[in-house]
């Protein structure tokens, strides 16, 4: 019986995808449930697994390709668990058009490793693969230009011929070399910066800026973060469920935070779904946590923690990343001091926290070293007034610095 695999549905947002990677090839076993197939798009990465046990019969779809939602990727002819006891064929592409011949040693990297490879112009054939069916992973081409930037293994197939310079007859060979690596944008990264440069062309954004006294949440967390992890089954005491539940109480004094424009529109929010930013290989990604307002600290940091692994692992989907009505972005975990956050449209604010650094502050006229952090609102001043923006970041400052008043909504 011959089965047919489909991309999955993509969403409204969504137009199509791309074929990112393929982990098996015509010939090849499967298992049900195994990965076959990675599609990027414009927010996620998405896994297709095989359906059934079988052998897949034919590949319809080459890597680099655009596909759309439903459209036929490959067709397996089932088998019974039984057939599959044999030795699994080798990992290796068979070509079925000179496309796909072109393609098919890429067939065994990873979006993480085809990035590198890219980038780097490594011939792949010269990479030993650890991973499963011999797929070449991330940590094998860290190790094959390390090896080979010491001299230890073959120069890449892109590497420029060493530059000879002619001075008073004698060839003299430059202690380095003048390289240039042109690769494309993913997806992904296409669409970041076209979402990035929509932002400040169709928004009037705006920034203002506070301090804040961290040493109460500080002296909190010193306190009870021992506590806090055993009662909540490992999950950690941080600063970022903080600001979250100090920013839902912020958006429901101040409603055009929290609002959205659509056209000559405007769309207030009735609950609190705050995204918070993602650094990823791929680039930053927006999951979002939904009413966020209901979210106890714990089930916070929770959630924050789940969201980064899943999307280190890129196992976010599309419903993940999918609405919010504010955002919260972390650069101080980078050690970013100070900085202006781009709005993620149709959201009309963005909170930007940085890192913390004790700095002497005038308390009573005493000078007292504290460990202070920057904040930056940015919004769309089409929606929002200054005095608006100014008083929401002023209430997230109180409540931050009075932590209590979080859990008393005062």
């Amino acid at each position: 019986m011959t089965i047919e695999i489909k991309a999955p549905a993509f969403p409204e947002s969504i137009a199509d995808g791309e074929v990112a990677a393929w982990h098996k090839s015509e010939g090849d076993a499967v298992s049900r449930d195994e990965l076959i197939v990675e599609i990027e798009t414009d927010k996620v990465v998405l896994e297709v697994v095989a359906p059934v046990d079988g052998i897949i019969t034919k590949i319809h779809a080459v890597v680099g390709q655009t596909i759309e939602g439903q459209q036929l990727l490959a067709t397996v002819s089932e088998t019974k668990a039984t057939a599959l006891s044999s030795p699994p064929a080798q990992a290796t592409a068979v070509a079925t058009t000179s496309d796909l011949s072109e393609t098919a040693s890429a067939e065994l990297l990873g979006p993480a490793a085809r990035l590198l490879v890219e980038e780097h112009k490594l011939d792949i054939s010269a990479i030993a693969g650890t991973g499963k069916n011999g797929r070449i992973t991330k940590e094998d081409i860290l190790k094959f230009i390390k090896a080979r930037d010491m001299d230890l293994a073959p120069k890449t197939v892109a590497s420029a011929a060493p530059v000879t310079i002619e001075k008073d007859s004698t060839s003299v060979s430059p202690s380095g070399e003048r390289v240039e690596r042109r690769v494309p944008m993913t997806r992904m990264r296409a669409r970041i910066a076209e979402r990035l440069l929509n932002a400040t062309h169709e928004t009037a954004m705006l920034s203002t800026f506070n301090e804040v006294n961290m040493a109460p949440v500080m002296a909190l967390r010193k306190k009870y973060k021992d506590q806090f992890e055993k009662t909540h089954n490992g999950t950690r005491l941080g600063f970022m469920g903080f600001f979250v539940k100090a920013a839902c109480e912020a958006l429901k004094r101040f409603p055009a935070v929290n609002a959205s424009v659509d056209g000559n529109d405007i769309v207030y929010h009735g609950y609190q779904d705050i995204g918070v930013a993602v650094s990823t290989e791929g680039g930053l990604v927006v999951p979002v946590m939904r009413d966020a307002d209901f979210m106890s600290l714990a089930d916070i940091e929770a959630a924050i923690r789940d969201m980064g692994l899943r999307a280190k692992d890129n196992k976010l989907t599309i419903e993940d990343m999918t609405g919010g009505t504010f955002t919260v972005t972390n650069g101080g975990v980078f050690g970013s001091l100070l900085s202006t956050p781009i709005l993620n449209p149709p959201q009309t604010g963005i909170l930007g926290m940085h890192k913390i650094q004790e700095r002497p502050m005038a308390v009573d006229g005493q000078v007292v070293i504290l460990p202070m952090m920057y904040l930056a609102l940015t919004y769309d001043h089409r929606l929002i007034d200054g005095k608006t923006a100014v008083q929401f970041l002023v209430a997230i400052k109180d409540l931050i610095e009075d932590p209590a008043r979080i859990l008393l909504q005062l």
